[in-house]
């Protein structure tokens, strides 16, 4: 028994130094600017595979209407090209949502981060 409450003991104190330590050298702030940069490349490719995807679609639809003018048929020619538009710009805004998601996510977990870390600098400055 003696020797179980010498480990808890143990491995508390070292926690809480770690967490100490953790805050004066910047810990949380590096944690969140990695954070931060992690969220950013992942919002950026999400938007650029989708406006890959939206040119490609709108290519392919513009040329079935430019193919269909070549025939002759008007209406069926522009009603491809808005198609292939509204399915671009739906695809835009899909990819701006992400990204707006993502950039909260990442100032959300910026103000804990901070939070936690003006929490801990207090905590050991009153300690002193």
């Amino acid at each position: 028994m003696k020797t179980s409450l010498l480990v808890v003991v143990c491995v508390l104190a070292l926690g809480s130094a770690s967490v100490v330590s953790a805050a004066e050298g910047g810990f949380f702030d590096r944690l969140g600017n990695r954070i931060d940069r992690r969220l950013d490349r992942r919002g950026d490719r999400i938007n650029d595979r989708l406006d890959r995807r939206g040119e490609a679609i709108n290519d392919r639809l513009d040329a079935l209407s430019e193919k269909a003018e070549e025939a002759g048929k008007e209406k069926l020619a522009e009603r491809l090209d808005r198609r292939g538009d509204r399915i671009e710009g739906r695809l835009d805004r899909k990819g701006d949502r992400i990204e707006r998601r993502l950039d909260r996510r990442g100032d959300r977990i910026n103000r804990r981060l901070d939070h936690a870390g003006k929490h801990y600098h207090h905590h050991r400055h009153a300690q002193n």
